[in-house]
């Protein structure tokens, strides 16, 4: 693992920042989380490598709220790649 920047899928739309930042503090110092609203997944940016990858190796495949929580290493955005949320709009 190269990043300390973890996708977080399969989440409940009601999961709060609140909550992934309790749960993914057990393994480390969280620097930031960022959920994206309607979509079922975020990203949980930890302080060093190691916690990133504790932290993935332990709630990989969890339950958390009813779900069986997807955990991998965040991919760095694409090359050109706009953010959707002003997409089409004036």
């Amino acid at each position: 693992m190269q990043g300390s920047k973890l996708y977080v899928g399969n989440l409940r739309y009601s999961t709060t920042v609140e909550e992934l930042t309790e749960l993914f503090a057990n393994y480390g110092q969280v620097k930031h989380v960022n959920i994206i609203e309607g979509r079922g997944f975020g990203f949980v940016e930890m302080s060093q490598v190691e916690e990133a990858e504790k932290a993935m190796q332990a709630l990989n495949g969890s339950d958390f709220n009813g779900r069986t929580m997807r955990i991998d290493e965040a991919r760095p955005p694409r090359a050109g790649q706009r953010p959707r949320r002003n997409e089409g709009r004036n």
